[in-house]
């Protein structure tokens, strides 16, 4: 690898494996941590990968996912989440405030406490299929995505949402789409099936609402009526998209870090209780799912880094970079759950930091000590480099993580 900069490098850059970035991110943080890229789409952003530079962006109500002209605004991609610009520029904020004044109660730090017990009897649930696969076939690898890192967030938001487990296939299905990156317009069409189907769920619930999520946004569409139909389907989409895959993605690439090193899996098989909050942070840090970023519009000029942004430029934040800044965390790509502080941006920052982050961690901070009492002697059946991650994907998730003990 060179250290120069490419003319206008295009997006997603190629990376060697699952558990390490592009290497194209630390020489740009060198020489240009605000860089002018084309997007997958083949439109022009800027990309930042420095720390300070995305921790200033996120902070800054200057920049949105609004565009003040959207039929003008530069795309990322084809997915329909974080594709291009959503929302109405002349309302972005209200509807912001809107938003989370009606989602926080539900996803909040107490409300999570009193579900953990209820993760908790779904993890074991998964960690029983997981030892029946096993018995079933002694000689085969479990493929713990299937088994354990898909189904887990997905129990999981159904039953915070209200949303029929017995859909999951379907809104897997439409999860998939709705976040390939190339899809050629089949992600737009995927998003308008979602929409559909929510809409049938809010629907159900003004019929009948019961303590969940969904039922929650009903109410708040009784009161108000410019809460509309397509505003409520849109979100309700959009959390039962986000609150499985980013999850399901974390944990798939949490084992892998944990099996990648012998040693690592030994020492947290040691003391898992005590070991698995810095553990997590450290995984939320240093995994890096999806090789994109965070997609933000400047609602005018603004100068970050001595770089001028102009009213309307697209803006790509790379969480994944920023967390490996050797300017902020000591020995950047080296995995150190004794890693003290640890103010990774894996969840954003200031006022739009991610709703989900709350449930995200709850989530992992249960199934990997529970995972690794479960079976201390977990190990990959595969070479971690073999482990294929799917590029054309927003997420970058992973379809198999085979696993033996």
């Amino acid at each position: 690898m060179t250290a120069t900069v490419p003319a206008t490098p295009r997006l997603p850059f190629d990376r060697p494996n699952a558990l390490d970035i592009a290497p194209l991110y630390s020489v740009l943080r060198r020489e240009e941590p605000l860089t002018r890229v084309t997007t997958p789409a083949g439109d022009p952003a800027w990309l930042v990968t420095a720390y300070a530079q995305a921790r200033q962006i996120f902070a800054d109500s200057r920049f949105g996912r609004s565009h003040p002209a959207p039929e003008q605004a530069s795309r990322v991609s084809d997915a329909a989440v974080l594709g291009g610009p959503s929302g109405e520029y002349e309302t972005e904020e209200r509807e912001h405030g809107r938003m989370r004044k009606m989602l926080v109660p539900a996803f909040s730090a107490p409300r999570m406490r009193r579900l953990s017990d209820r993760i908790q009897e779904l993890t074991d649930r998964c960690l029983d299929d997981m030892r029946a696969a096993r018995e079933a076939d002694p000689e085969a690898p479990v493929n713990l995505h299937d088994l354990l890192a898909f189904p887990l967030p997905v129990l999981v938001i159904c039953e915070l949402l209200g949303v029929p487990y017995a859909d999951r296939d379907h809104f897997r299905t439409l999860s998939t789409r709705i976040g390939i990156i190339d899809s050629g317009g089949d992600a737009q069409e995927a998003m308008e099936e979602f929409k559909a189907y929510t809409a049938r769920l809010a629907a159900a619930k003004r019929e009948h609402p019961e303590a969940d999520v969904i039922s929650d946004m009903v109410a708040v569409q009784a009161q108000d009526p410019t809460f509309t139909d397509d505003d409520l389907s849109r979100l309700a989409a959009g959390l039962l998209f986000a609150g499985h895959e980013t999850t399901s993605t974390r944990i798939d690439y949490g084992v892998l870090l944990l099996l990648g090193d012998p040693s690592r899996r030994d020492r947290f098989v040691a003391d898992p209780d005590g070991q698995v909050q810095a553990t997590v942070e450290e995984i939320l840090r240093i995994s890096a799912p999806g090789g994109l970023g965070l997609l933000r519009y400047a609602h005018e000029d603004v100068e970050v880094g001595g770089v001028t942004i102009a009213r309307g430029d697209a803006v790509i934040i790379s969480s994944n970079a920023a967390n490996r800044d050797g300017t902020v965390f000591a020995d950047p790509d080296e995995f150190d759950p004794d890693r003290k502080p640890n103010t990774h941006l894996a969840f954003g920052h200031g006022a739009h930091v991610c709703i989900g982050a709350n449930l995200a961690r709850t989530e992992l901070r249960t199934v990997f000590p529970a995972l690794f009492r479960r079976f201390p002697g977990l190990r990959l059946a595969v070479d971690p480099a073999e482990i294929e991650v799917r590029h054309n994907r927003l997420s970058g998730a992973l379809d198999e993580v085979p696993v033996l003990w």
